[in-house]
Formats: C-alpha cells, sequence, structure tokens
C-alpha cells in the first residue's frame, strides 16, 4: 500500500505544473464526449513476464471537460476481460503450478490530463498534442477459473485457507497513469490513442497472492464447495524442479508486488464547447 500511495505525488505534480499561470487561456473551454476501443492488458502472478500476446478487450465510454489549452479534466467508464495461464509461461515454476484465471472488470475513472501542446479545438496550428494523464480508478473484479466445462467464482472458495468473511474484496482502487496523443480531425471531431495503466491496492485480480493452505484446512472452512476448491486451489503438475510445490505453506503468489491491468486504445471524441472569436481592434 506504501508503494501504491506514494504514486500519488505524480498527480500532484502533474497538477502543479498545469496550473500555472503561462497556463491559463480559455480558448478551448468545453465539455466532450465519445468511446474508446482497445486491447486489456493483465500483469500479475501469472503474467510476470509482461507478455504482451494475450490481450482481452476492453470498451469505454467518457467525457472531458477542457479546463483551458493544456490542462483537462476526464471521467470514464470501462469494461474489460483479461485473463492469463501458467501454462504460457516458459517458467518452470509456473508450469508446475498450473493456475489460471479470467475475469471482468468493470471501472469508474477520473484523471486529469496535460497536453504538452496547446491544444485548440478546430484550430490547424494547435491541432495535434501528445499528453500525459494520472488520476485514479474504483473498479470490481470477480476472478473465476474453469473446471470440468464448468466455471467457478474463485473468492468465494478461499482458495489460499482464507476463512468465510475475510476473502478479498470484489471491489478495489487503483492509480491511473499514462500517456497519449490527440488528433484534431476539425472543429467538433478529435481521435485520441491512448496507453494507460494502473497500479492497483490488490494483488488478487488473479486469485494468487500467498501461500498454499491445506487441503484438510479448505475442506474444513468450504462445506459443500469443499472438493471443488481443493482442487482449484491446487492444480500443481510437480516437476523436477519444483517436485513438492502444492505442500502447505509453499509459495502459491508473490504477494510483496500487487498485480495491474492496462489498456491500449483509440478513442472518437466529439466537442460541444466553443471557441471565442478574437478581439477586434477599434479603427482609429
Amino acid at each position: 500500500m506504501v508503494h501504491f500511495f506514494r504514486k500519488i505525488s505524480l498527480v500532484i505534480t502533474t497538477v502543479c505544473i498545469a496550473f500555472s499561470p503561462s497556463f491559463s487561456q480559455d480558448e478551448n473551454k468545453g465539455w466532450e464526449v465519445g468511446g474508446r476501443i482497445g486491447p486489456s492488458l493483465y500483469f500479475g502472478d501469472l503474467n510476470t513476464d509482461f507478455d504482451l500476446t494475450r490481450p482481452g478487450l476492453m470498451l469505454g465510454l467518457g467525457t472531458h471537460y477542457n479546463l483551458n489549452n493544456r490542462l483537462v479534466l476526464g471521467f470514464m467508464v470501462n469494461g474489460a476481460r483479461v485473463y492469463y495461464r501458467d501454462d504460457y509461461s516458459t517458467n518452470l515454476f509456473q508450469q508446475a503450478r498450473n493456475l489460471s484465471f479470467r475475469t471482468d472488470i468493470y471501472e469508474l475513472a477520473a484523471r486529469m490530463e496535460f497536453n504538452f501542446l496547446e491544444y485548440i479545438h478546430g484550430d490547424i496550428d494547435h491541432g495535434v498534442t501528445p499528453y500525459l494523464h494520472g488520476g485514479f480508478s474504483a473498479f470490481y473484479y470477480r476472478p473465476s477459473a474453469e473446471l470440468d466445462g464448468e466455471r467457478y467464482a474463485l473468492r468465494s472458495l478461499g482458495t489460499e485457507g482464507q476463512p468465510p468473511g475475510e476473502e478479498y474484496f470484489y471491489l478495489s482502487l487503483g492509480f491511473v497513469y499514462g500517456a497519449g496523443l490527440k488528433v484534431d480531425l476539425n472543429y467538433r471531431w478529435s481521435i485520441q490513442i491512448d496507453l494507460s495503466a494502473r497500479l492497483l491496492a490488490t494483488d488478487y485480480i488473479d486469485d494468487v497472492s500467498g501461500t498454499y493452505a491445506g487441503a484438510d484446512e479448505i475442506r474444513s472452512l468450504r462445506g459443500a464447495n469443499a472438493e471443488v476448491a481443493v482442487i482449484l486451489a491446487d492444480r500443481s503438475i510437480p516437476n523436477e524442479q519444483f517436485p513438492q510445490i502444492g505442500e502447505p505453506g509453499r509459495q502459491r503468489g508473490n504477494g510483496k508486488n500487487n498485480d495491474s491491468f492496462a489498456f491500449l486504445s483509440i478513442g472518437v471524441y466529439r466537442y460541444f464547447g466553443y471557441m471565442r472569436c478574437p478581439k477586434v481592434s477599434p479603427l482609429h
């Protein structure tokens, strides 16, 4: 959590720079509304090598308010699917662990964008700019795994020995950061190419974080779902390097580093603001 909240300083720095007097122009004030689509990527205990070849899909709706030519306040609603499997990896530990997951993510996000260049809708000389952004996210996730053709929600099974009522939450927070490029098509319409990542306050996007619990411990806690929980908690296939991987107390995940996810999207936005006409000097 300490590492997570340190990143908040990036947002504060961006806001302080953007509100400096040199960025006080208001020619570009107004609202934009649009949508995004693109790949979604997960990084965590199952994808430790930052593999980019297994993307899901994200869809988003958003609205922006242009405070001036440099600073934009944005609000977004995003939906995405992420997934991964240990057998995608060449790592021998992960191959022996043999876990998998999938989750849909539903997110509300707020962020501040800082344009590197002056950006004015409809102005041919100021219609393109790269930008940075930072902000916060609240999201819902529900990791699941498949067994014998049926999909099971993993949280309710307590796969790391969590007692009923002490499992991780389905709701969590994230710090949003990234960069992108805005291109004006005309006065009303623009496109944005956006890379936006999340530093999360949870390590359970993939249901993996701590150590293996014993089968007897899980059975004592899970009642009717005990046998399914035991199987999904330990799906290991021991190999020569890790012959006893699923024993109680052995490493199952890395709880020192929280999970993360990212979106690479292209968006189309319509501008509803206005540009003020330049003042005309009186004739003398």
